[in-house]
């Protein structure tokens, strides 16, 4: 018992000298710093030392997958830190850190609740521990045993690095140049939510019996009751899908009073909707082995109604898509399309389960499993460049066939929008709208290089758009406009450079 008791011990101070120097290492890296690849440095020490601590994770299969998944995206922070890909870094570590302490075969709804249990558990964990150790340890004969431990080593250490640093002219002058940060309300925050996260992966809470999914078919209603309403309901919507067909796939002329972009824009959310609402009526009615499922009847019916809810999912991304013919692209615009092939998949996904008979935990899994790769994918990919340059490859001043060119939607991109500004730079413009672009251009440049010189701010993914914008330019002068003209639009009066605010679409 003594002997378990002293490796526990042994164990916890281990972690609590890790966190330690984590937390140092977090303020200086990130404290009072532009995030850059010192995330991604910061996020990577902190998953190598959560394999350290966690000898249980390197035998385990699951951990160790999730764990190199969480590397991936510390690497993914250096090239280009993101909420998105912290969040998903978290995710990752979190599932590595409990996985020895779950079921083989969980499914995503027992590790959701594990995961909230552990980031809410996460808060008081290290006043907890530290309460647990201390209050134990505090009694007098302990506390002078353990002053008495460590007095010798610290008193005789100090003596013998004094002489060191008066005899040695190089330690005396690092430890002349050497400061401690200075102590500030702002800096103890930082370390104390550092330190809540640290110690979450250092000693992580887990949940012992998440509830399993029990979905009962609360809902139930009679055979022909179904069948009518997949009737109805497939009526209608081989109404809705027959307009979408006659004026958005084959581009017939509207009736007076509608014009194309409100045919386009105001029913694309409203589809999408509907189409989730189909999803639930299916799995609120309709579950694999009871006897209305098995008819082949409503079989038949469900199928038709899932295929036209998914030509309503693809008529609304044909909408979207008309709309940014129109308006240009946006990052907003690109995730509302990818939130459309979302639901096309889950709709998928439910009939799916409906005729292989597939249980709901199969249902969930599938469509996390979706949800997963596309949120990884979306960490991933610059939506920022790519709207930038659609907008500027497809912009009526180019002779595209797009909207006209929004330069403060592009100004209000950052160094997401350089590459294609010089592009756009370097392309026949009116002289006035050239001089703006190429203001904005070095304005952006010049920000990216200000933060690509501070290697705390540095990205790899900012250093290669900093190397092609230059390799581009060449030795080509900058046109800049006067200082009473320079704005993000150049067909108006001046204005600040700010981004305008954005509809949501």
């Amino acid at each position: 018992m003594q002997f378990k008791l002293g490796r526990w011990r042994l164990a916890l101070w281990t972690k609590v000298g890790l966190a330690a120097t984590l937390v140092a290492l977090a303020d200086h890296l990130l404290y009072d710093h532009t995030p850059g690849a010192s995330l991604g440095l910061f996020t990577a020490a902190l998953a190598l030392g959560a394999a350290l601590v966690h000898p249980a994770l390197r035998r385990d299969r699951r951990g160790a997958w999730a764990l190199a998944i969480a590397g991936g995206f510390a690497l993914l922070m250096i090239e280009d830190p993101g909420l998105l890909a912290w969040l998903l870094f978290w995710t990752a570590l979190a599932v590595a850190v409990l996985s020895a302490r779950a079921g083989t075969h969980d499914d995503v709804w027992r590790w959701f609740q594990r995961l909230v249990f552990a980031g809410l558990a996460g808060v008081p964990a290290p006043f907890l521990d530290a309460k647990r150790v201390l209050g134990r340890g505090a009694a007098p004969g302990r506390l002078r045993r353990a002053i008495s431990l460590v007095a010798l080593p610290l008193l005789g250490g100090a003596l013998f690095l004094s002489l060191f640093v008066a005899a040695n002219p190089v330690l005396e002058a690092g430890f002349a140049a050497f400061r401690l940060p200075e102590l500030s309300i702002a800096r103890g925050l930082f370390w104390l939510l550092v330190t809540i996260a640290v110690w979450a992966a250092m000693r992580p809470r887990a949940l012992r019996r998440p509830l399993p999914l029990a979905i009962r078919p609360g809902l139930t209603t009679s055979a022909t009751s179904l069948v009518l309403s997949l009737v109805v309901f497939n009526g209608l919507f081989a109404l809705q899908n027959g307009l979408d067909m006659a004026f958005l796939w084959s581009g017939a002329a509207l009736p007076d009073g509608v014009s194309f972009a409100q045919y386009a824009h105001r029913g694309a959310y409203m589809l999408i909707f509907t189409a989730l609402l189909a999803g639930a009526f299916v799995l609120a009615f309709l579950h694999p082995g009871t006897p209305s499922a098995e008819r082949p009847l409503i079989r038949g019916l469900v199928i038709a109604w899932v295929a036209q809810n998914i030509l309503l999912v693809a008529s609304s991304a044909l909408r979207t898509l008309d709309y940014v013919e129109a308006y240009g692209l946006t990052g907003l615009r690109i995730s509302a399309l990818t939130w459309m092939a979302l639901v096309a998949v889950g709709l998928v996904l439910i009939c799916v389960r409906l005729l292989a008979g597939k249980s709901p935990s199969w249902l969930i899994n599938a469509n996390a499993l979706a949800l997963g790769l596309t949120l990884t994918l979306a960490s991933i990919v610059d939506v920022g460049a790519i709207s930038a340059a659609w907008n500027v490859r497809h912009a009526r001043e180019v002779g595209g066939g797009g909207a006209e060119l929004d330069l403060c939607y592009l100004a209000g991109l950052n160094d997401a929008a350089l590459v294609p500004l010089v592009d756009l730079e370097q392309r026949p413009l009116p002289a006035d709208m050239r001089r703006q672009v190429a203001w904005i251009r070095s304005e952006n440049m010049t920000e990216l290089a200000d933060r690509q010189s501070q290697w705390r701010s540095w990205t790899w993914r900012g250093q290669r758009r900093l190397d092609t914008a230059a390799s581009r330019l060449g030795q080509l002068p900058t046109p800049l406009p006067p200082p009473d003209q320079r704005s993000c639009d150049w067909r108006s009066k001046p204005q600040p450079l700010t981004a305008p605010p954005q509809d949501g679409t």
